[in-house]
C-alpha cells in the first residue's frame, strides 16, 4: 500500500493497528516502522545487515543533525509553523518537535529498558508556539543526551532493550535513531525550500554517509 497514492491506504493501516507511516503490510500481517529487517521476514526474502557506524561516530552524527534541526526551525516563522508534510500527517512545528523527542527517546529507552511507541507519537508541548522554542528545546534535548553519552563512553551498546517492535540492542536503536533523525530533517528542509527558504547550512552528503537511510525523503 503507497499511502500518497491511495487514501485509503492510510485507513487500512489504521485498521491493522498502525498510526502512521512508514509500515509495510502483507495481508492481516504488518510491520511498522522503518525496518528493513522485519520487512524482509515478512516478504519472505533474505536479508543482509550493512556494517553499522560505531556507537561514538553514530553519536556525533546525531549530535550534528540535531544542531541542524536547530537552525532550520529558526528560520520557520510562526505564520509558516501549520505548512503540512506531503501526506498532511504532521506539520513543521510537529516534525521539528518530533526530531529532538524521537532522539532523547534513545536516552529514555535505555535508562528505563523500554521503548514504547506511544513515546513516537507525543505531540508538541503547547507552550513551544515558535520555531524558536523548539530550537530551545533542542538545546535542552542535546544536553541531557551529552551528558548520558558521556557517562557511557566506550561501552558496546551491545545490551538489549524492549522495543514496541522487538528486543533491539543499544547499537541498534541508536543507529536508528540517528538515521530517523536525518530523515525527518531532509523533510524539514524540503517544506523551507518550498517555501523559498534556503536551509541554513544544511547537512552534507558526510553527515548522511553510513547511515541507512531511504533512498526519497518522503
Amino acid at each position: 500500500m503507497n499511502v500518497a497514492d491511495n487514501p485509503a491506504a492510510l485507513a487500512e493501516l489504521r485498521r491493522l493497528g498502525v498510526p502512521l507511516v512508514p509500515a509495510v503490510a502483507v495481508g492481516e500481517r504488518v510491520v511498522h516502522g522503518w525496518n528493513p529487517r522485519g520487512f524482509a521476514e515478512l516478504v519472505g526474502v533474505p536479508y543482509a545487515e550493512a556494517p553499522q557506524l560505531p556507537p561514538a561516530e553514530l553519536a556525533r552524527r546525531l549530535e550534528r543533525i540535531l544542531q541542524a534541526t536547530q537552525r532550520v526551525m529558526r528560520q520557520v516563522s510562526a505564520d509558516r509553523l501549520g505548512v503540512r508534510t506531503p501526506g498532511g500527517e504532521r506539520t513543521i512545528r510537529n516534525l521539528g518537535y518530533h526530531i529532538f523527542r524521537l532522539s532523547l527517546v534513545f536516552r529514555d529507552a535505555a535508562v528505563e529498558d523500554r521503548f514504547p511507541e506511544a513515546w513516537l507519537l507525543e505531540q508538541v508541548p503547547g507552550e513551544l508556539t515558535t520555531g524558536q522554542d523548539i530550537a530551545d528545546y533542542g538545546t535542552l534535548v542535546r544536553e541531557e543526551l551529552a551528558h548520558w553519552f558521556a557517562a557511557h563512553a566506550g561501552e558496546s551498546f551491545s545490551r538489549t532493550v524492549h522495543t514496541y517492535y522487538g528486543r533491539q540492542s543499544l547499537h541498534a536503536l541508536l543507529e536508528r535513531t540517528a538515521w530517523h533523525a536525518a530523515q525527518h530533517f531532509r523533510q524539514v528542509c524540503a517544506l523551507l525550500e518550498g517555501m523559498g527558504i534556503e536551509p541554513d547550512r544544511p547537512l552534507t552528503a558526510e553527515d548522511y554517509a553510513g547511515l541507512p537511510l531511504p533512498a526519497t525523503v518522503w
